[in-house]
């Protein structure tokens, strides 16, 4: 997973998906080959074993992944196994409208972590993105349909539907009669749309497939439509989604927040003396991270200093990188599901924690490498943004 310590001068790969990243002079001749001759290129493609095929996907820039999809050979075994914030990265890439063929061979799992990437703004749920992933799943059909209601939270659902319609249970009168425009699938729920009926295409879609296939979830959705308290279902979706979040190893804001905590002029040179700064687990990746330049002449002072680390420091460091990199992407409240985040995050982790690892090595007289194994990259990141106030959370559109 990481290549043994580097020499001076020489770069150590960080990456942390797979052992061997796919050469990139690979993926460009792929590429090119596809240009002239597909059939030499699926070929090109097939001849790769999985890793290698997801490393092909994930590591070209997301504006060319159609085309990578468009040469695996076996896509329904490559696409379960990108990483969850690749498989949103991608769909949203090639767009959503057109993103059914690549949902149809996602996992339930998969599908739940793109909503909840990109499906919220701030903490709300953006019912109009919701939608539109929704209307993917559609495109996709029945199955890929049924695995998205199974996947989402009711709460969400719920919240979908009143957005888009009002629900009636009809009463027992025998003289009743629905209101004019009114649709119903079985003669007991009858749903009136609020903005037109063009709206009301994709839902009918998914309850007629949650209908015809799980009858009691569809009662329970529609009985929450009519009865179920919204700022009730934002709550409780909001718990259950900063929670999964959580497991993809995105903390709250607030706790993302502890990086600017301010710190005294005294408090900005303390060192501990132990070096037990890289005691980091491993954890899951929802990102096919790009490799982080751990190298003696690398423009910021943590990659040179990684770059003096031991494997298991430096396997250790990436991870703890990574988690100050996602409490970057919090604290800012960036877009966690723009493939655009998650490079910005990375520059601002490096160049902040970078600043604050130069100050605590030059006021104690060490080495980078000796601070980095004694300050945490979190404490790093507090140095430097305490030294730097300009460097503030720049509030983007979600947390």
């Amino acid at each position: 997973m990481v290549s043994p310590a580097a020499e001076p001068g020489t770069r150590a790969s960080l990456a942390p998906m797979a052992e061997q990243d796919l050469d990139q002079s690979d993926a460009d001749r792929i590429l090119a080959l596809a240009r002239h001759d597909r059939t030499a290129a699926r070929e090109a493609v097939a001849r790769l074993d999985l890793e290698a095929q997801v490393a092909l996907v994930c590591e070209i820039p997301v504006s060319r992944r159609a085309e990578v999809l468009d040469l695996l050979p076996a896509p329904e075994a490559v696409i379960p196994a990108l990483p969850e914030a690749e498989l949103c990265f991608t769909a949203k890439a090639i767009g959503l409208a057109e993103a059914g063929p690549l949902l149809e061979h996602a996992t339930a799992g998969q599908l739940k972590a793109c909503i909840d990437l990109d499906a919220w703004r701030t903490h709300e749920p953006d019912r109009e993105t919701l939608a539109a992933w929704l209307d993917a799943c559609v495109e996709a059909g029945g199955e890929t349909v049924m695995k998205a209601v199974e996947a989402l939270d009711a709460e969400l659902l719920v919240l979908l539907l009143k957005d888009r319609a009002e629900v009636i249970l009809k009463p027992d009168e025998d003289d009743w009669q629905p209101p004019a425009g009114a649709q119903t699938l079985e003669g007991q729920f009858y749903l009136i749309a609020k903005r037109g009926t063009e709206d009301l295409e994709t839902i009918l879609y998914m309850l007629q497939t949650l209908f015809e296939r799980d009858y009691w979830h569809y009662f329970r959705l529609m009985q929450g439509v009519i009865w179920e308290i919204e700022s009730n279902c934002e709550e409780s979706a909001l718990r259950w989604r900063t929670n999964r979040l959580q497991d993809l190893g995105f903390p709250t804001w607030e706790e993302a927040m502890a990086i600017y905590g301010l710190l005294r002029e005294d408090e900005r040179t303390r060192l501990a003396a132990e070096t037990s700064a890289l005691d980091v687990a491993p954890f899951r990746l929802p990102v096919w991270l790009p490799e982080l330049p751990a190298a003696t002449d690398a423009d910021h002072a943590v990659f040179r200093a990684a770059a003096e680390l031991s494997a298991e420091e430096r396997r250790a460091f990436l991870y703890a990188f990574v988690a100050l990199a996602n409490k970057v992407a919090v604290a800012d409240r960036m877009p966690l599901g723009d493939a655009e985040s998650t490079p910005a995050a990375i520059e601002k982790a490096a160049s902040v924690a970078s600043a604050g690892l130069l100050h605590l090595a030059e006021h104690h007289g060490l080495p980078l490498v000796e601070v980095l194994r004694r300050a945490p990259l979190d404490r790093l990141f507090r140095v430097g943004a305490a030294l730097d106030l300009a460097v503030r959370p720049r509030v983007g559109s979600q947390a």
